[in-house]
């Protein structure tokens, strides 16, 4: 079982900017079941990854996987180095992008290189 966060500032579709999303579907599934929605986030601005910088104990930190609409270099790495998986996807669905994460047939973007 994993835990996924899915970038959702409408919490219907997958939406972009992963870094300075602050809201997110949270999710539970395996290769053998499907999502179930667990929470839902909604973070204060400060919480974003993008303002969070490189402190501990950010709550996306505890997720196994992030799937995003488009994300950066920066974001990837960071959180890479915390043990989590990010995906950007074209998929708008959240539900559909995890079954196909299993599947391995979920379309990936190409990471951005963000200068901000």
């Amino acid at each position: 079982m994993k835990r996924f966060a899915v970038t959702s500032q409408n919490y219907r579709t997958i939406t972009p900017h992963a870094g300075k999303t602050r809201r997110f579907l949270i999710y539970d599934a395996g290769p053998e079941t499907d999502p179930k929605l667990v929470d839902k986030l909604d973070l204060p601005k400060d919480q974003c990854l993008h303002e969070w910088g490189n402190k501990d104990g950010h709550p996306i930190f505890e997720m196994d996987v992030v799937i995003a609409g488009t994300c950066g270099v920066n974001f990837v790495q960071k959180l890479g180095n915390r043990g989590v998986e990010a995906i950007p996807t074209p998929e708008t669905d959240p539900e559909t992008a995890i079954r196909k994460y299993f599947a391995s047939t979920l379309p990936v973007d190409e990471v951005h290189d963000h200068h901000c």
